[in-house]
């Protein structure tokens, strides 16, 4: 009886060479890695890897945006489940983050593709794109818990969701430099003093 055998996904080839990237950055890094490399660490021809992506830059594009992407599934998927904001910062407190994508497990990792690709002019309309869609993403967080408290038009949703997406990059970045003085929950505990300060927390 002969084994039927089965070819790999576009989405399972990108997953594996997005896993495999990542470790490469992280051991030779980003400039230095090459597309043999990447292509070896994932199990995977050199042929292979371009019928998937151009190029190394356009690989470091898709893993950002994918990355984008998880997290924006993953945050509404959390806001629907938690009717006001306390329980959904509980549960962003708590969530399993072993299981996301190369750049949610490794915030340094995350910022160095971000400084890559900002580093050339051509590259940045790309990475405004992924910005601004996870901005939209904590304004239509910040409008649905005013919504919920009641507190609708108490806030301008869009201007806090960059305030907040600031903080959120200006606390990995410091986490990533002094951890002895920032701790892993520092952003959240931010976000709830806000949140105390503005009179939108219950407690």
């Amino acid at each position: 009886m002969s084994r039927v055998r089965t070819r790999p996904t576009r989405d399972d080839t990108c997953e594996k060479l997005f896993e495999a990237a990542a470790q490469v950055f992280e051991n030779e890094g980003i400039g230095g890695a090459s597309i043999e490399a990447i292509a070896a660490a994932a199990g995977f021809s050199r042929g292979a890897f371009y019928s998937n992506f151009k190029s190394k830059d356009e690989l470091i594009i898709a893993m950002l945006e994918d990355h984008v992407e998880q997290s924006i599934r993953r945050n509404l998927d959390l806001l629907a489940k938690h009717n006001n904001l306390d329980d959904y910062l509980e549960a962003l407190r708590t969530m399993d983050r072993s299981r996301q994508d190369p750049l949610g497990r490794s915030p340094l990792l995350h910022m160095e593709m971000i400084l890559f690709v900002a580093r050339a002019e051509k590259r940045r309309p790309e990475l405004a794109k992924r910005l601004r869609a996870r901005r939209k993403l904590v304004a239509d967080i910040v409008e649905t818990t005013l919504k919920k408290s009641g507190r609708n038009g108490a806030l301008n949703a869009e201007w806090t969701g960059a305030v907040v997406l600031a903080l959120e990059d200006g606390f990995r970045l410091h986490r990533l430099i002094d951890p002895e003085t920032t701790p892993p929950d520092s952003f959240l505990r931010a976000i709830t003093d806000l949140q105390r300060s503005m009179g939108l927390s219950p407690s």
